[in-house]
């Protein structure tokens, strides 16, 4: 008897424990000990003794508890009925799980208070000690707005030797750090050293694939050192009181030297062989300028043999290629083969979908093409819609 006792209790007292207002459950299991004591010690006499007294003093009286009850604990007994179903949508009573919380410190910072800022980034960071997006919210205020850059560049040092950060978000907070160099500094050197970081930690990805892009392009002429900047175009001095000018004469543009262009890039692929835009570049100008879609193919075959670039990329080069070789007249088998390469590389990506289309229309493309050609047709005479009498061609 005593067990039986002892576990009912543990129930109460378990009850009492878990529920949202201890005080009102304490009341509840109180009214129950009192209308089962009633019930109990005046109710089952009377209605175990029968007759009148039980069906007109024991069963109201049974019905008058029995009503207390449902009344004390309607609202538990309503949820649990409803709480398999409400957890479906709500979760239930798991608890959530905790998570780092910055709209006080991103608040902070809007209003221009960094220092307060950070206080609250560290306060999160002491309790979520490989937070992620703390720790590059705490190197972006350094960064930014108080211009510690050595600071901000620690900051990232300490995520990165961090345990457990997917390689996306390394790669992520390193790109940052070279991005804040060139933007606050215009330190390429220091950028440079933020990009090797990327391919030393992450070698042999699409990451490391990247960074090394990044780097060749470093200290262009072309390409602004800030990639957030905006780009500065000169725009030449055109022909001085045009209006003046009994025939009005648009000068000709510039037009760069394809030889020297060539020079250029072939010496720049030598020390950063694996800048990609200036090998498609000078692949382009092999096709077009040079006639040589041997020397084009072989560029953009060197760029598909790189390890760890995007996918995406596979597909541009090769559709590039396949423009070339309809520009170079390489034929339709050639083509067609170029374009089914992008589909075996991955038959369900969106790139093969467009390849699988292209085959398709891969001899109107052609036929447009051929008909695109300039043909020379001979010499006509001039002013041939003024004479009178069908116009006789002159032979060229």
């Amino acid at each position: 008897m005593a067990t039986p006792v002892l576990l009912f209790g543990t129930f109460i007292v378990w009850t009492v424990i878990k529920a949202e207002d201890p005080a009102r459950m304490a009341c509840k299991w109180v009214v129950t000990a009192i209308i089962g004591t009633i019930m109990v010690w005046k109710v089952a006499p009377m209605v175990g003794e029968g007759g009148y007294g039980g069906a007109f003093g024991g069963i109201p009286l049974a019905a008058l508890c029995s009503l207390g009850l449902a009344i004390t604990w309607r609202h538990n007994l309503a949820e649990l009925v409803a709480r398999p179903i409400a957890s479906l949508y709500d979760g239930g009573n798991v608890a959530p799980e905790p998570r780092p919380a910055y709209s006080v410190a991103q608040a902070r910072q809007k209003q221009g208070r960094s220092l307060e800022a950070i206080a609250e980034i560290r306060q999160q960071l002491a309790r979520f000690p490989t937070d992620f997006e703390g720790h590059l919210l705490l190197a972006q205020i350094q960064a930014e707005d108080l211009k510690d850059l050595p600071g901000a560049e620690l900051t990232i040092d300490r995520l990165c030797s961090q345990p457990g950060h997917a390689p996306a978000n390394v790669a992520f907070a390193l790109y940052s750090l070279a991005d804040w160099h060139l933007k606050l500094t215009k330190d390429a050197d220091a950028a440079r050293r933020a990009l090797e970081r990327v391919i030393a930690l992450l070698p042999d990805t699409e990451f490391a694939f990247t960074a090394a892009q990044r780097i060749a392009r470093l200290g262009d002429s072309n390409t602004p050192l800030d990639p957030h900047a905006e780009r500065m175009f000169s725009v030449p001095q055109g022909v001085r009181n045009l209006g003046l000018l009994s025939r009005p004469t648009q000068p000709p543009p510039a037009e760069p030297n394809p030889d020297q262009l060539a020079e250029d890039l072939v010496a720049r692929l030598e020390k950063h062989p694996l800048d990609s835009a200036s090998r498609e570049q000078l692949a382009v100008l092999y096709a077009d300028h040079y006639g040589r879609l041997d020397l084009a193919t072989s560029q953009l075959e060197e760029l598909l043999q790189q390890p760890n670039h995007p996918a995406r990329l596979q597909a541009r080069w090769l559709n590039l290629l396949a423009d070339l070789q309809i520009r170079s007249s390489a034929g339709y088998d050639v083509i067609r083969q170029t374009l089914q390469r992008i589909v075996d590389h991955d038959p369900e990506a969106a790139a093969a979908g467009m390849a699988r289309n292209r085959i398709e229309l891969l001899k109107l493309e052609l036929k447009g093409k051929e008909r695109g050609q300039t043909v020379k047709m001979g010499t006509y005479e001039q002013n041939i819609g003024l004479k009178h009498g069908p116009p006789s061609p002159q032979s060229a």
